[in-house]
């Protein structure tokens, strides 16, 4: 395999750096990203290649930050991009689709993405133990992944996580450290550790090779589209990356001929006790207000401080997209409402992306004429108490068919 990665860039002044475990310009402390050989990229790149490689994430490779072969989750991505029908024609649309990253392998969400990329990177730099600050989904994702890769992992969450993601973590032998503060005070404590250690902290130290995982998302998306672009995706936020990075893989795609170049809305979804970034869209400001105290059900969207919030905002308002805040209830009913009619279980975030695009649908910030795609993040059995008190319990009835004649006649 052949590298396209000419090493990283300041995303603020354009300052060039050499591939390094490194994410802040020493000269104007914006963040780094990486750069691509998009010329050399697009020779090998093609549809024809793309057809014939195995269904995961790394069909794209050339798009991805990788010297060599992935070493760590060489199965992950390739997952459905669903015609939502019923829905569709329940809420009177044209033509939407879920892009389903509730069945992504192996820990159930599209965190798998990203990290299989920073752990393959983290081996390419030599180093043995990994870790991460997390709000559940990338605890899941971590712990997994080094498990797989024979990694030593160190996972630091807010005391108060959702116990079915603390479970999911700790079954894969990391080291759980929970932190007593928010998912901001954990990252603070991060950036410090990574300093001291030099551990590979996937979304610090390794932050600008692990936000390039979520591009492929988009790059799955647009071939399951006959490659074309949709005219709309409506995108969870919890630090902004994966909508800036959902753009940029589109950028690519274009600028390498795989699709015509063509627009596509970006619309960002928060929950309503944590939306520093849609708060900032719909008043029209460009800094972020952080969130002191997250409550909302959805834990792993409440980044009161997210670090792609700038370029997420402008992101959105570039593309000509919406952003909207949903309320709890709202996020429930939105996951009731999928579940039943698509058979899609997704966890909180996801139920904040439907909510939120059913929203703008009402406000007519999303044409109802006009191809659509809601990102699911996430699987709902990871979080399944918001659900526990608002679903009926089952009917109690004797190992009797007289019993069930009584019940079923009251169903007819």
């Amino acid at each position: 395999m052949s590298s396209y990665v000419r090493g990283l860039k300041c995303r603020e002044c354009s300052r060039e750096y050499p591939k390094a475990p490194l994410h802040v310009c020493e000269f104007c402390f914006g963040p780094l990203e990486v750069a691509y050989d998009y010329e050399g990229a697009g020779r090998t790149l093609t549809r024809d290649a793309v057809s014939r490689r195995p269904p995961s994430m790394w069909r794209f490779r050339e798009l991805l930050p990788l010297d060599g072969e992935p070493t760590v989750g060489e199965r992950v991505g390739g997952t459905p991009l669903v015609r939502a029908h019923r829905l569709e024609k329940q809420l009177h649309l044209r033509e939407l689709w879920i892009k389903n990253d509730a069945v992504s392998f192996p820990t159930l969400s599209f965190k798998d993405r990203v990290v299989s990329v920073a752990l393959s990177k983290a081996r390419e730099f030599g180093m043995s133990t990994v870790a991460c600050a997390s709000t559940g989904n990338l605890a899941n994702a971590v712990a997994a992944n080094a498990a797989a890769a024979g990694l030593h992992a160190f996972v630091f969450i807010p005391h108060d996580l959702e116990q079915s993601k603390v479970l999911g973590t700790t079954v894969f032998g990391a080291r759980v450290v929970g932190i007593r503060g928010t998912y901001d005070d954990v990252n603070r404590l991060c950036s410090e550790i990574a300093g001291k250690y030099g551990w590979g902290f996937v979304n610090v130290n390794l932050r600008p090779y692990y936000a390039e995982g979520s591009k492929s998302f988009a790059f799955e998306l647009a071939e399951q589209l006959g490659w074309r672009l949709p005219q709309h995706v409506v995108v969870p936020m919890a630090s902004g990356s994966l909508l800036t990075k959902i753009g940029k893989a589109f950028r690519e795609l274009g600028a390498l001929g795989l699709v015509d170049p063509a627009p596509v809305k970006l619309h960002g979804a928060q929950a309503a006790g944590c939306a520093p970034i849609v708060e900032a869209v719909n008043k029209g400001a460009d800094l972020i207000k952080p969130v002191r105290r997250p409550e909302t059900i959805a834990k792993s969207l409440a980044i009161g401080n997210p670090a792609d919030g700038y370029y997420a905002i402008r992101a959105i308002r570039e593309s000509g997209g919406h952003a909207a805040a949903v309320s709890d209830d709202e996020i429930v009913a939105a996951m009731r409402l999928l579940a039943q009619t698509e058979g899609i279980f997704a966890e909180t975030a996801g139920g904040v992306t439907l909510a939120a695009a059913l929203r703008l649908l009402e406000e007519e910030k999303l044409p109802r004429t006009e191809s659509i795609v809601v990102s699911v993040t996430g699987n709902g059995l990871k979080t399944t108490d918001p659900l526990a008190s608002r679903l009926d319990p089952p009917t109690l009835i004797g190992p009797s068919l007289k019993e069930f004649d009584a019940l079923a006649s009251k169903e007819a």
